[in-house]
């Protein structure tokens, strides 16, 4: 099946078999390495993108679904050598460390900012709640968010 969409602002076309995921298909067949497989069950965040501009794991998505749909993955939110916003406030805070989860969080993060650009640190800790970081401990993640939004510590 041949599948089109809109990936990061540009339109693409693909072939799905039956049963990829838009994660396997924004890996293997577009070359987009951002978002990042780990437990290939929704439970972790990792592979967290924009779909019609609501966040979801795209490992839970079948790749056919996304005909005629909006994805940003990681690599879509800002200009190529230039940070996003959320980027740049967990590289300041010191909340990425090993990487793997920290595209998952960025994503959740500018959705999160999208719609609300001054959220509190519940609001903040609900967003990232899908996210799970086994080095940071989530402090420097949750400081980076919060100091974005412009919420003292």
């Amino acid at each position: 099946m041949m599948v089109t969409a809109e990936i990061n602002g540009r339109s693409r076309t693909w072939e799905v078999t039956g049963s990829e995921s838009l994660l396997f298909s924004l890996r293997e067949e577009l070359g987009l390495w951002g978002s990042k497989g780990a437990c290939e069950q929704g439970e972790c965040g990792s592979c967290t993108i924009l779909l019609d501009e609501r966040p979801v794991c795209a490992c839970l998505v079948m790749a056919a679904d996304a005909h005629g749909s909006q994805v940003v993955t990681v690599e879509g939110l800002s200009e190529p050598g230039s940070l996003h916003p959320v980027q740049r406030a967990l590289v300041e805070a010191g909340g990425v460390q090993c990487g793997f989860c920290t595209p998952g969080f960025v994503v959740a993060g500018a959705a999160l900012f999208q719609e609300n650009p001054a959220p509190d640190r519940e609001e903040i800790r609900e967003a990232l709640s899908g996210n799970i970081c086994r080095c940071t401990g989530y402090g420097a993640i949750l400081r980076g968010l919060q100091t974005l939004a412009g919420e003292e510590r």
